[in-house]
């Protein structure tokens, strides 16, 4: 049931002559009268938005089947009803626990039959009850009730009186500034004597919530009830007067802000009738996602007060899409939300083997810090470099390592960042002034806890906008990043709990306090054989899939991927080899669409048919047949190479050439080979005078081909000893090292890869330095199962070996 506007319904259904209203306002003398009579069981009528006071007279509206049967019962039978307001409006079909406990017993004075085809009630209030027990609910709700006594009044308590007096004037001024009561209802309050009847006309009368109504009505003491209705009444009237003292000065003076803001008022108004308001809207959206936000109390207290700023501005003013966003921006950051790690160890190494073949430096590194946050609990998450030629997987498995882990993955291309307000944001002074790619990132990770990849971090340039790489150590010092500051945001994030995964190819363009703060990884090319494995595991089943094709229709041997690898590949990583596979799976493809039956096993032939005449040769072990001929071992970016360096000598005045494109610390090493068979002449059996007698030739074949750094030293000290002595060189010999003055041998880098190189032309021994041997240890065992190493300190060592 709900009331229906008391005015308006004497208006439109009671207009007859003063008498009949002044008896709808009920009569004071009810509450007083003996009530001994009410029946300890009555028919309970729930009310909705509305609370009954005992001697008031009400119209309700009938709505309900079962509350229509319990009025017309009780008007035929002129019985006593029980009438109680239940807590929630919504509620269709309250139940005992959905009402209050504490209603107003009432008659039913009248029935009447409205135009609309809806049913009125007039009741009457008589005495306050309390609800003991629901004992039945059909055809209509039956409770057991216990009638509450009533204070009794003494005229001449003056305090009464004083509240008495009170209660009218102010009720008065409502009256006077709400246009929602009618006038005559002044009229009923200066005639009402009893206190009683005072406190329940005003609580039934005025605007106040029906809960504030039932926790007046639930008051046993008249005096606590009148206090109380007096501070309701008073905050009634305090904004009734500032409506009052706005409108009147509204009226005074309308300049043209006073006119803009009225008519955004009006149109605000005309919105909510048609049901639809975006600034309110907008407003509640944003409170609505605080209260479900987890945040620290120094940015929820920010944010209030920004709110509160943003709810005092113009919408149609500039700064306030401004303020807008960024209130916004407060309530989309993922804050204190993270995601849950899974500490699983072994269902993260298999995620991890499972995407990526190799890798196993990265993939270690990844399941130490797993075992760390599992048995600590809360740890700052490591920063990773992982550099190392291209297409080996580097920003790939930043994906991996978020699978394993459970966390969201986001990732940041830093190639060509030049300002350094990508990085930290702008100021909200500047038009159109965003937060910075970080902070972005994190909020569309969703979470304070993400995987996040900074690819190409040795790409970042600078220039008169700033430096973004020295914005970056702040992100990237776990010291720092507890309180990283964006200027746009203008509060410190937590950037602790962010797995961050840079990754680079050439780590000597990386600013060194930046590289110091990361824990750098080598993440080296694939050798011949964990291509083959990638390409079967990985890189086949993914062109297939996206072909089209199934893998009946197309299967490769292991050596016609070697095949494909080696004459048409020459790369580090496989992301030339994966272009290479989707070339041949286009052309079975084609085959396919004109006959579906078609399958084919790849031969050469057939390779050189779909990817046209081998692109690369490979260097192959051509034999020592002559003095000066030794074979060396080089490091390119697209993998190891084997080269050969030649020395001639000829009837001269002791000069030395050298040709092959060669680079400056290439010329040095030649120079100190040199130096050091002149100041060694005779330990190496050599006539010194030879050596200034002769012209000395150097040359590294495939002279388009520049060629640099210092590993070819102890390879040009036996190509020169080899020359001036005629002894030739041991066959399928290789050697890689640097020499110093004294005849030293030093270690040098690329091992890997040279290896493998070497393997690939069928070389049977290599010399290396003695502290290169570590780099021999973590290469697996079957990828240099046939090859002799010979461990070397010095060049004396070298020559006995190589020379026969």
């Amino acid at each position: 049931m709900s009331n229906i506007d008391l005015k308006d319904f004497l208006q439109d259904n009671l207009s007859e002559e003063n008498q009949d209203y002044l008896s709808i306002l009920g009569d004071e003398k009810e509450m007083l009268n003996d009530h001994s009579n009410i029946p300890d069981t009555l028919p309970i009528l729930p009310l909705r938005n509305t609370v009954l006071f005992p001697g008031v007279i009400i119209p309700i509206n009938i709505g309900r089947e079962k509350s229509l049967k319990l009025v017309r019962f009780a008007y035929k039978q002129s019985a006593l009803i029980g009438v109680i307001a239940q807590k929630d409006i919504l509620t269709e079909n309250p139940q005992q626990t959905d009402l209050y406990t504490t209603g107003t017993v009432a008659s039913v004075l009248r029935l009447l039959e409205m135009p609309d085809g809806t049913t009125t009630a007039i009741i009457q209030g008589k005495r306050r009850f309390h609800l003991d027990d629901i004992l039945y609910d059909e055809p209509y709700h039956v409770g057991k009730i216990i009638v509450k006594e009533e204070e009794k009044i003494h005229t001449e308590d003056q305090e009464y009186n004083a509240i008495s007096e009170a209660l009218k004037d102010m009720a008065m001024k409502i009256v006077r500034f709400s246009s929602n009561i009618p006038n005559e209802a002044g009229f009923a309050l200066k005639n009402i004597e009893s206190m009683l009847f005072l406190v329940n006309f005003i609580s039934s009368n005025t605007e106040i919530d029906y809960r504030d109504k039932q926790e007046l009505l639930e008051i046993d003491r008249l005096k606590e009830r009148a206090n109380k209705l007096l501070e309701l009444l008073g905050k009634q009237v305090k904004v009734l007067e500032l409506k009052e003292d706005i409108q009147q000065k509204v009226k005074v003076d309308l300049d043209k802000q006073q006119r803009e803001y009225l008519l955004h008022q009006q149109m605000k108004t005309i919105q909510n009738e048609l049901g639809a308001n975006p600034v309110d809207e907008d407003l509640q959206e944003l409170e609505e996602a605080a209260s479900k936000k987890k945040w620290p109390k120094n940015v929820e207290e920010i944010f209030r007060k920004e709110l509160q700023k943003l709810k005092r501005q113009n919408p149609s003013t500039p700064d306030y899409s401004v303020q807008f966003n960024y209130v916004k921006e407060l309530t989309e950051l993922p804050w204190e939300h993270y995601s849950e790690d899974n500490f699983d160890l072994k269902k993260a190494s298999e995620i991890l083997d499972a995407d990526h073949y190799g890798l196993d430096k990265v993939k270690e590194r990844i399941l130490e810090y797993l075992a760390v946050l599992k048995l600590k609990g809360d740890m700052k998450s490591p920063i990773l470099c992982l550099y190392g030629p291209p297409g080996v997987g580097k920003t790939s498995l930043g994906k991996s390592v978020a699978r394993a882990l459970n966390r969201e993955f986001v990732r940041m291309s830093l190639g060509g960042l030049h300002d350094e307000s990508e990085i930290r944001g702008h100021r909200r002074t500047y038009i159109g002034a965003m937060p910075g790619r970080i902070i972005q990132s994190i909020k569309k990770a969703g979470t304070s806890n993400p995987v996040f990849i900074l690819d190409e971090i040795d790409k970042v340039g600078q220039d008169f906008r700033g430096d973004p790489q020295s914005a970056l150590l702040e992100v990237l010092d776990p010291e720092q990043n507890t309180a990283f500051h964006d200027n746009y945001l203008d509060i410190d994030y937590d950037l602790s709990k962010v797995m961050f995964i840079a990754t680079a190819n050439d780590i000597s363009t990386i600013a060194p306090p930046l590289r110091d703060r990361m824990e750098m990884i080598e993440v080296s090319g694939y050798l011949m054989e964990e291509k083959i494995e990638i390409a079967k595991r990985h890189l086949i089943p993914k062109q297939l899939a996206n072909h089209g094709l199934k893998a009946e229709q197309i299967t490769f041997s292991d050596d016609i991927l070697n095949y494909i690898i080696d004459k048409y590949t020459r790369e580090s990583g496989v992301r030339g080899l994966d272009k290479t596979l989707a070339k041949i799976m286009r052309q079975v493809a084609k085959n396919v669409a004109l006959d579906p039956s078609f399958t084919v096993q790849p031969t050469k032939d057939t390779v050189e048919e779909y990817l046209g005449t081998p692109i690369f040769t490979r260097e192959e072990y051509q034999g020592n047949e002559l003095p000066g001929v030794v074979t060396g071992l080089a490091w390119t970016a697209v993998g190891g190479e084997i080269l050969y360096v030649e020395s001639s000598i000829s009837k001269g005045k002791g000069q030395l050439t050298m040709t092959g494109s060669l680079g400056d610390v290439m010329k040095e090493s030649a120079t100190l080979a040199l130096e050091y068979i002149k100041s060694h002449a005779e330990e190496l059996g050599i006539n010194p005078a030879a050596i200034e007698e002769h012209n000395i030739h150097i040359h590294v074949p495939a002279g388009a081909v520049p060629k640099d750094g210092p590993s070819a030293g102890i390879t040009m000290v036996t190509s020169l000893a080899s020359s001036l002595t005629g002894r030739k060189v041991k066959k399928a010999l290789a050697m890689t090292g640097e020499i110093t003055l004294r005849g030293k041998v030093l270690p040098v880098g690329g091992i890997r890869e040279k290896i493998l190189a070497a393997k690939r032309a069928g070389i049977k021994e290599i010399i290396l330095c003695c502290e290169n041997k570590k780099d021999i240890d973590e290469i697996k065992k079957e990828y240099v199962s046939g090859i002799t190493f010979h461990f070397v300190n010095h060049i004396r060592e070298v020559l006995e070996i190589a020379l026969i």
